[in-house]
């Protein structure tokens, strides 16, 4: 079975701790591809600052040299069709009906998102559609202590510290894999180009440009 990994968020802006995480995981997972999805209208946190358009320029730059990363903008285009919000769930079965039949999908959480997994919309059919796996950063307390109660249950039933099963089964684990921690977030970003701050470093250079030339977040 081929992987494909799925990275969804509102990449307003898109950063090296996005690019970072994805790349990490696709050599851990030797993932065939990763797919990154802007978010349209996330029901879960505030509306994107910036609109769909820009974002998805600006990832289309950021990822523009690296074969295995897509931008996909599904979740955008079926707002703009249907006017609804953007469910994780709705986006594995519109995936499922156009990637191989010999792709399995694996969603790319980071520590907080699957914290949060209880909160989302039928987030319990989740697994029924892919493998999640959860990028853990060092020195974070992301522990089984921690867990709410009914993400407790469904870890102690799917977790998987073998990497080979996700090739082996169609969905239903979840893997937790160590990744290299870069404090960077977009808050961040957006409020240090509002103060004027040089945010070289944090995200790559063809997106400054981009930023600077169509002056966003000012």
């Amino acid at each position: 079975m081929q992987l494909t990994g799925i990275l969804g968020g509102a990449f307003d802006p898109i950063h090296f701790g996005h690019l970072r995480m994805a790349q990490e995981l696709a050599d851990a997972l030797e993932l065939n591809e990763v797919r990154f999805i802007p978010t349209a209208f996330p029901p879960h946190r505030p509306q994107s600052q910036t609109s769909e358009t820009h974002r998805i320029a600006m990832l289309r730059l950021a990822i523009d040299e690296n074969s295995k990363f897509i931008c996909d903008d599904l979740e955008i285009q079926r707002y703009r069709e249907q006017q609804q919000p953007s469910y994780t769930i709705e986006t594995l079965l519109s995936l499922k009906q156009t990637v191989r039949s010999e792709t399995t999908l694996c969603l790319l959480l980071g520590g907080d998102a699957f914290l949060g997994l209880p909160t989302w919309h039928r987030w319990e059919e989740l697994l029924k559609h892919c493998h999640i796996v959860v990028a853990h950063r060092p020195n974070t307390r992301l522990e089984l202590g921690n867990f709410p109660q009914l993400l407790k249950t469904v870890w102690e039933k799917s977790a998987t510290a073998d990497v080979g099963v996700l090739k082996q089964k169609r969905n239903g684990h979840i893997l937790m894999q160590p990744i290299t921690a870069l404090d960077i977030s977009a808050t961040r970003i957006r409020n240090d180009l509002r103060q004027g701050k040089n945010p070289r470093y944090l995200l790559p250079d063809a997106v400054i440009d981009y930023i600077e030339s169509e002056k966003l977040y000012r």
